[in-house]
């Protein structure tokens, strides 16, 4: 099996033992990187609220604060404080690596906790390490994108975030 195989071998077989259908990051990097795609659509230095935002996706404001904050925190965001305050993106979009946001917000990159609860298995488990192995291989694919790759199809996003924007109104009303 070529080194390639086997690292699509051990991502497969990650996505099977995470979860019966597929990999699934947490809710709270969803949000992250959502809200990353979401001003990155914005013009250049344009402000919007966490509200908006949490709104627009219909998520947990309080939720997102938190992830807002963390993403402020990295650099990935600059939070403006005051009446005419909000969250803009702090660097341009090509220079956000994705790999490197999901790392950052991600609790457990290790695939597997081992002792919670404890496992009897460890002496002996070869699991960790295939999970180990592929997580590495995704976050290995994903540090080859940049926020920019994520929202070169601006114009279809801005539909979207378009239609979302007049749903929220509707909703809120």
């Amino acid at each position: 099996m070529s080194p390639f195989a086997a690292n699509v071998y051990h991502v497969y077989i990650f996505f099977r033992v995470q979860d019966t259908r597929s990999m699934k990051l947490t809710t709270y990097t969803d949000f992250g990187l959502r809200t990353l795609m979401y001003l990155a659509t914005l013009p250049e230095g344009e402000l919007t609220s966490v509200a908006q935002v949490s709104r627009l996706y219909d998520i947990s404001r309080n939720h997102l604060v938190k992830v807002v904050n963390q993403l402020a925190r990295e650099g990935y965001l600059h939070a403006v404080r005051g009446k005419n305050g909000g969250i803009r993106l702090a660097r341009s979009p090509e220079e956000i690596n994705v790999g490197k946001v999901i790392r950052a917000l991600e609790n457990n990159l290790k695939g597997v906790d081992c002792g919670s609860p404890a496992c009897y298995l460890v002496p002996a488990c070869r699991l960790r390490d295939a999970l180990r192995l592929a997580m590495d291989a995704f976050l290995q694919v994903m540090e080859g994108y940049t926020l920019a790759d994520l929202t070169g199809n601006r114009e279809e996003l801005m539909v979207i975030f378009s239609q979302l924007e007049v749903q929220a109104g509707n909703s809120s009303s």
